[in-house]
């Protein structure tokens, strides 16, 4: 693949949170690896002074960046140029192309609500601005099929979609990578990854805490739009996909885009709601709303690997612990050998998502004592989440895009598929069940599992 390295990075939105929490640390960090060696020029609504959104970086850095180092900071204040002005003003735009002062390849990077995409990618358009540039956005693309459909043909009336980067901070993250690593960096689990080995998979992606002030942008995700139809279906992929054709970046997307249209659309039959006790107190929240924050999904895969293997996904707020992580079930061995032992549990490879970064398979071994009494232990590798782990992911999926490294990156025929599957269970098809702070979610959801065993809860929390 052959670099096309960017040569100026422009993003709307640096007073938000996005800015705040995850741009500002990987900016510093990206200083640190001596990777910038291009203006960074924010464009703002609100008239901020350079020194004022200075101030605001060294807060960002304190509290989400491990600290500041003073080096890289001021290295990255001398690169910092401020564009003000309203995002439906051309005035700004044509402020914009004056500050790029003839920088032909730049990333233009929307961290703002998708709700502007739009008219911002037009600007571009007509400025001149996108002229050679790549254009990095955030999920959610689109909130239907319909919608992601309107917003692709926004943005390719501008950009070609080879220079479209949609981020999902998901296929950032270290231990979501390790699963696609743990596939095809070693030659063994290809031996046992097929229906005839396993015999279901179970994902869940659970936070103890609630909507954290957010309640009017949740009111209008909920928990399928937010992280089911992006992120856990992103998971899914990089469990089910087969080994891509080429070491390019098209060869792997293909594949995961393969196991998106694989995916069978979802019925009602498929989900239970639920949504939290206290929800509708929220600011922003309407008082008789019924929007999701839980939902658990049934989820299965035509193709000849997963036939009839079921894929169970749950995800909420408000839950026991926080603690997200996939579990492998493999069939259990076809007979009992040892006389006066129960049956042996079926063996599990676990993959923990965080906050512990973890790959465990758990196998039957031999009690001490006079009997064939056995227990199920765990071969774990695991090593500790840290704050530079997740400004290095955030800043590694800044620096792909900066760099023309599609990898990481959401495709449009792929965002289009996923909002397929889910598109059956958006809005009030099915009934949203209430379920009590601090446990594992409305009881229903029991009933899609209870063939294979239940849930298995996760202990870890942060």
């Amino acid at each position: 693949m052959q670099i096309r390295k960017a040569d100026a990075l422009v993003f709307f939105g640096a007073t938000g949170d996005l800015a705040f929490k995850k741009i500002f640390p990987a900016l510093q960090s990206m200083e640190q690896i001596e990777f910038l060696d291009m203006p960074i020029i924010a464009v703002t609504r609100g008239g901020r002074s350079k020194e004022d959104l200075l101030d605001r970086i060294r807060k960002s850095l304190k509290t989400h960046g491990g600290g500041i180092d003073e080096a890289a900071f001021g290295t990255l204040a001398d690169r910092l140029k401020i564009v003000s002005g309203g995002y439906a003003d051309t005035a700004t735009f044509q402020r914009l192309k004056e500050t790029l002062n003839g920088k032909s390849n730049p990333v233009l990077y929307l961290a703002i609500p998708p709700s502007a995409y739009a008219g911002i990618i037009t600007e571009l358009g007509q400025s001149g601005c996108a002229q050679g540039g790549r254009l990095l956005i955030e999920k959610p693309f689109g909130y239907d099929v319909a919608s992601s459909q309107e917003l692709n043909r926004a943005i390719h009336r501008v950009f070609n979609e080879s220079d479209v980067f949609r981020l999902d901070h998901y296929a950032g993250k270290l231990p979501v990578q390790n699963i696609l690593l743990f596939r095809f960096a070693n030659a063994f689990p290809e031996a046992f990854w097929n229906r005839h080995f396993i015999s279901s998979i179970k994902i869940t992606m659970a936070e103890s805490f609630g909507v954290k002030g957010r309640g009017r942008f949740y009111e209008e995700a909920g928990a399928i739009r937010d992280v089911l139809q992006n992120h856990l279906f992103l998971v899914v992929a990089l469990l089910a996909m087969e080994p891509p054709a080429g070491t390019d970046e098209e060869a792997l997307r293909d594949e995961m885009v393969k196991v998106y249209k694989s995916m069978r659309p979802l019925t009602s039959n498929d989900v239970v709601r639920g949504q939290f006790s206290g929800y509708r107190q929220e600011e922003g929240v309407a008082k008789d709303s019924n929007v999701e924050t839980y939902v658990a999904v049934r989820l299965f895969l035509d193709t000849w690997r997963w036939e009839g293997v079921p894929i169970f996904i749950r995800t909420g707020k408000k839950l026991a612990v926080t603690s997200n992580e996939v579990l492998i079930e493999l069939r259990r061995p076809p007979r009992n050998l040892f006389s006066g032992s129960e049956p042996g549990k079926a063996n599990r490879l676990r993959f923990g998502l965080g906050p512990d970064l973890s790959i465990a398979m758990s196998a039957m071994i031999r009690k001490p004592g006079l009997n064939w009494e056995l227990e199920n232990v765990e071969m774990v590798a695991c090593r500790e989440a840290s704050v530079e782990d997740e400004v290095a992911a955030y800043r590694d999926l800044l620096r792909s895009a900066m760099q023309g490294d599609a990898i990481p990156f959401a495709r449009a025929d792929g965002v289009e598929t996923q909002w397929r599957v889910v598109e059956p269970l958006l809005g009030d098809v099915t009934p949203v069940y209430e379920y009590e702070p601090g446990t594992w979610g409305p009881r229903a959801a029991e009933r899609l599992v209870e063939a294979y065993g239940g849930w298995i809860s996760p202990q870890r929390t942060q």
